[in-house]
Parts: C-alpha cells; sequence; structure tokens
C-alpha cells in the first residue's frame, strides 16, 4: 500500500469509496442519524481547503480546532493539511485560560469552534489575539455576536466556492510532502505548562502502517467515535478507520454514549478503563440483589464463558464439544446480553489512557468483548504496544507493535523508538533534549518487559511518592486497586513527603444512596451522608479489605470523602481521565493538612 501525506491519502479514498457512507452523525433537531458520502465528505474538504487559501492560510500556518466530536471536525483537520496548514486541536472543556495559551503559543491563524460555549471563550480572548484571523463556527444555533471576525461553517463553505482559487488549491496540494508538519497537539499538563507536541506527515504514516499488520480487521467494520478528538488517541484511531474506509459515527454529546451504543452497533471502539470498571460495578451491584436463581444462573454462565474464552480460545486450545453446547446456552441466558450493552456486535476496543485490572478485562473477555489493552503517548503518536488475538497476559498492556522498539532504561523507565516518535516539542529544544536521549523518546512511566515481550507499566515516574521514612509508593496501583470497589467512583492518593499515606476519596454516590436506604441512614445533602459516622466506618473497612495485598507502608493511613467528582471542567482531570495531581494537591490543600494532624 502507498502510505503518503494524508491529505493526498485521503484524496485517494474519496474517489476509491465514492458512494460508500464515511461518516454519520445524529440530526440535533429531529434526533435521527444523517449519513455522508465519501463523495461529500471530498467536496466539502476541497471547498473549506479553498476558503482556507482565501482567507490567507499560508504553509505550515496553524489553525485551531475548538469543538466536541462532529464530521465537521474532520473535514476541518483535513481540509487544514491539505493547504499544508497545521491543525492544533483544543479540547472543548478547556477553559478560557487554557485556549489562550495554545492559540498564543501555536500563532494560531484561524479558530473552528463547535458549540456556545467554545464560542463565548474564543470571543473572551480574541482581544488579546490578535493574529486570529477569523472564527469559524459549525453548529448553526451557536449566536453570533461578532460578524466581523466569526462566520458560520456553511457560510465558509460557500466562501470557498465562491473563490476562484482551485488552481492555486491544487498547486499548493502537490507540494505537500511526508516532512509536513501536520498538527500541534498540546499535552494536557499534569505537571508544569502543556508543552505542543509536532507530529509530522511521517508519524501518521508510520502508525497507519503498523496498525494495518497488527490488526485483525474487516472491511465493512463501524467504528463509533466519542473520546474527544482533540487527543491524539481517538484521532490516531479515526485516521486509521479513515484509512480502511469505514463508517464512524459521531457522538457528539459524551453523556450519550450508553444509547448511542445500541442505535450505532459499532464493531470497533476506543475506551478507556472508566468505562469499564463503570459497567463491571453496575454488573455486581446488580448481581448481588439477583434472586436466588437469577444468581445462579448468572455465575454459571460467567463460568462457562470464563473457561471457554479465557482458558480454551485464549490460548488456542480445541474448545471440548460439551463446553461448546454449555457456552451456546450460556450466552443466550446471559453473556449476549452484556454485550448488547456494547450494541451487540463488537469485534474488539483498544483501552488505554489509564491502567486497567486484569480482573475487569477479564470478565469482560469471558463475555465475549474483546478489550484490547494498550499503550502509547501523544509523544508517540498513541500506541506502541497492544493485545494480541490470543496468548494474552492480562496483567500487562501487550506486546510492541510492527517497527517499533522498546527497552527498559535507568530507574526502570520505558524507552521507545520508532517512526511514529514526535518531530519534539514545539519552541521548547531544552524540554525536547530532556525527553529525547540518542534516538530513544524518554516516556516518564516505568515498567518491565517479562520473557514473552508483553510491557507491564508500574507507575509514572514523576508520579512515584517517597515517604518521610524513605519507603517509595506507587500511587497508581493503589487507585486502580480501590476504583474496582462499586461503592467507589475517583481516589487520588496523597503521600509525598508525608509520614504515611492517605487519599482524597469520591464515593459512587447512586449505590450509597441506595446503601443508606436500606441501613435506614437519613440524611439531607451529600454532604452531611458523607460524614455520617456509619458511612465512614463502612468506608473504613472497604479500604481496609481492598488493601490486603499492600505493604504496611504503602496502605492508606487516613481518607477524606468528597461531595463532588474531580472534573475536566474543574481542571482536576485530563481529558483520559488522569489527576492532575499538583492541581488536587494545591485545590483540597486544607483537607490534606487536616489528615496529618495527629
Amino acid at each position: 500500500m502507498d502510505y503518503q501525506h494524508w491529505g493526498k491519502h485521503l484524496r485517494q479514498r474519496f474517489e476509491k469509496f465514492g458512494d460508500k457512507v464515511a461518516m454519520s452523525y445524529k440530526n440535533e433537531d429531529s434526533g435521527e442519524w444523517v449519513d455522508v458520502s465519501w463523495c461529500e465528505f471530498g467536496i466539502q474538504t476541497r471547498q473549506v481547503s479553498k476558503a482556507l487559501l482565501k482567507l490567507g492560510i499560508g504553509i505550515q500556518e496553524s489553525v485551531a480546532i475548538f469543538s466536541q466530536n462532529m464530521p465537521e471536525w474532520i473535514v476541518a483537520d483535513l481540509a487544514v493539511m491539505s493547504v499544508r496548514g497545521v491543525t492544533v486541536p483544543i479540547y472543548p472543556t478547556n477553559s478560557t485560560a487554557e485556549a489562550k495559551y495554545i492559540i498564543q503559543d501555536a500563532s494560531v491563524q484561524a479558530i473552528f469552534v463547535g458549540e456556545q460555549e467554545q464560542y463565548d471563550r474564543t470571543m473572551e480572548l480574541l482581544g488579546e489575539c490578535s493574529q486570529v484571523k477569523m472564527v469559524i463556527v459549525f453548529d448553526k444555533a451557536v449566536k453570533i455576536n461578532d460578524h466581523q471576525h466569526t462566520m458560520y461553517w456553511d457560510e465558509f463553505i460557500e466562501m470557498g466556492k465562491a473563490s476562484r482559487l482551485g488552481k492555486e488549491f491544487d498547486a499548493r496540494f502537490e507540494t505537500a510532502n511526508l516532512d509536513d508538519l501536520a498538527t500541534l497537539i498540546y499535552t494536557s499538563g499534569t505537571t508544569g505548562e502543556p508543552k505542543g507536541v509536532m507530529i509530522d506527515h511521517n508519524n501518521i504514516t508510520s502508525v497507519l502502517r503498523s496498525h494495518d499488520k497488527e490488526l485483525a480487521v474487516g472491511d465493512d467494520e463501524v467504528s463509533l467515535s466519542f473520546l474527544p478528538l482533540s487527543h491524539v488517541y481517538e484521532r490516531g484511531w479515526t485516521f486509521f478507520c479513515l484509512h480502511r474506509g469505514y463508517k464512524i459515527y459521531f457522538n457528539r454529546d459524551p453523556k450519550q454514549i450508553g444509547p448511542t451504543m445500541k442505535e450505532a452497533r459499532p464493531t470497533l471502539m476506543c475506551t478507556v478503563p472508566r468505562i469499564y470498571e463503570k459497567i463491571y460495578s453496575a454488573i455486581q451491584d446488580k448481581s448481588k440483589d439477583a434472586s436466588g436463581i437469577k444468581k445462579k444462573i448468572l455465575n454459571w454462565s460467567l463460568k462457562i464463558g470464563e473457561l471457554r474464552n479465557n482458558q480454551y480460545k485464549r490460548f488456542e486450545k480445541k474448545v471440548p464439544f460439551g463446553l461448546k453446547l454449555k457456552y451456546k446456552l450460556a450466552d443466550k441466558l446471559v453473556l449476549s446480553k452484556f454485550r448488547d450493552i456494547f450494541g451487540g456486535r463488537i469485534n474488539f476496543t483498544p483501552c488505554g489512557g489509564a491502567p486497567l485490572s486484569s480482573e475487569i478485562i477479564a470478565f469482560f473477555h469471558s463475555v465475549g468483548i474483546n478489550v484490547k489493552m494498550g499503550y502509547g503517548l501523544t509523544e508517540t503518536m498513541a500506541t506502541v504496544c497492544l493485545y494480541g488475538d490470543t496468548h494474552i497476559d492480562f496483567n500487562t498492556t501487550g506486546k510492541t507493535l510492527n517497527g517499533v522498539e522498546i527497552k527498559i532504561g535507568e530507574n526502570d523507565e520505558i524507552l521507545v523508538k520508532s517512526p511514529g516518535v514526535m518531530r519534539g516539542y514545539y519552541k521548547k529544544p531544552e524540554e525536547t533534549a530532556k525527553v529525547m536521549k540518542d534516538g530513544w523518546f524518554c516516556t516518564g512511566d516505568a515498567g518491565r518487559i517479562d520473557e514473552n515481550g508483553n510491557l507491564t507499566i508500574t507507575d509514572r515516574i514523576k508520579d512515584l511518592m517517597k515517604t518521610s521514612g524513605g519507603k517509595y509508593v506507587a500511587p497508581q496501583k493503589l487507585e486502580t486497586t480501590l476504583v474496582n470497589d462499586q461503592f467507589i467512583e475517583q481516589v487520588a492518593v496523597i503521600g509525598d513527603c508525608q509520614k504515611y499515606v492517605t487519599a482524597l476519596a469520591v464515593p459512587a454516590f447512586e449505590p450509597l444512596r441506595q446503601y443508606a436506604k436500606k441501613h435506614n441512614i437519613s440524611f439531607d445533602s451529600i454532604e452531611e451522608l458523607i460524614t455520617h459516622s456509619q458511612i465512614v466506618e463502612f468506608f473504613e473497612k472497604r479500604f481496609e479489605d481492598m488493601q490486603k495485598e499492600f505493604s504496611r507502608f504503602e496502605k492508606i493511613k487516613k481518607f477524606t470523602l468528597l461531595p463532588k467528582e474531580f472534573s475536566m471542567e474543574a481542571g482536576e482531570i485530563t481529558s483520559t481521565l488522569k489527576l492532575k495531581r499538583k492541581v488536587i494537591q494545591e485545590k483540597y490543600k486544607h483537607l490534606i493538612e487536616k489528615m496529618y494532624k495527629d
């Protein structure tokens, strides 16, 4: 296959697939799904490209996209690259200050925005970003208050149609090459200020090539896009799906992912661990309340699924005839119902961004949901390790992809070398030099490689905590264990330079309310509930039970229950739900200090 500049590569796809459906989105008024053909996709991309030229966007100049997922996002992205521009994604939940930093740092010349919230934030910062020529609004429902600097998407397309820049566009397009910078993706800044990761078209094509060789996929897969396209993970996966010609459903509202999965019935879908943790917790909770006969059927079915899928199929062993028959019954009675949560026809779901316990991974594989855990970073254009189809070790993140090298350096740091590794950090040569050593990218993650070539992540090196007693504690290991509990939604472990380990914990509020009702615990607010003596004792016991396998110095000695979840809007977590520890420790400083007062 000829892998080339992403804009040129997609033009081939426009011609190859023609009237075939490329993507689908839900009409906000009618609630109906609307299909967009490859032909329409191509025409719109060309029109937007010409409008960008009309606007005066030069070669390798930056254009931002500040929006939720929708087809316009990808059209704008490809149009920018087609005129040899550089796409700069901004998370739709970013604050005005965060967006301003990115727009100024990247010298953004134009901004595509999605909804009212992003438009209003853009208007707030426009006065301090004088280089911005135009703001283009995807959603017609957005109320525009500055026509001089704003136009709607449809108007922008008409501007491209009316322009006579077809020859100029073709000339610019033809000069595009693999060394062009394709995108600047700003890291979420869990530590320090965000850095613009420079990804070029060589990086993109290398990832397409490696995934072609590694993934067992058909010709007519259907993918559901619901994680932020602003992140390299979902965007890279979307590139792969477009490269293969798969239909993509765009889910605009993350809160609607449940019903959308059932409507779109995807065969492929990028996911994060929290989805499985929540579903697993809900299943465990419901199973406890099931009647005797239902519970027996459930447990028997899960046991059969575990035996067939995890003990035989996983290791390519021949499934005994009797087990095949039992599995058919178990699948009909129970297992297929769990798959229906995801739409009923999932082939596999790539999963990454954070750890997921082997217990939960094994559970979903036993019911027939092929969760493909992987590992990667923005700086590596996402995935560098991934589960195969067989001989999977659920305690690892899988083996390196084709064309990728991994080794373990000092302090057990994972080092990566591949054509997918970034060009560097934008305008930050010193920061680039810190992470690039002799052609190897230093990930900042600690891990180990077993005798079978599987990589296991042990923790973020920067997240490792050292107590005042000199003991090292890996917080992610503790946090991953604790959030498996059906009553715990989020946990932030504290302990660096402290005499013992503590935690800020967010309960799973709905199960907790049900528990309180069942045990006749009255309360008027969540704040009152989480400070009730019976509830505190209840969580003390759960923390104790969940930490039995940990060393004494690793265990959480004290904790504080919080009445509200950590959120992206509050700047406490990243788009992939990683904790921003510095932000959390500063924001809840008074509560943390209280836990260390004897």
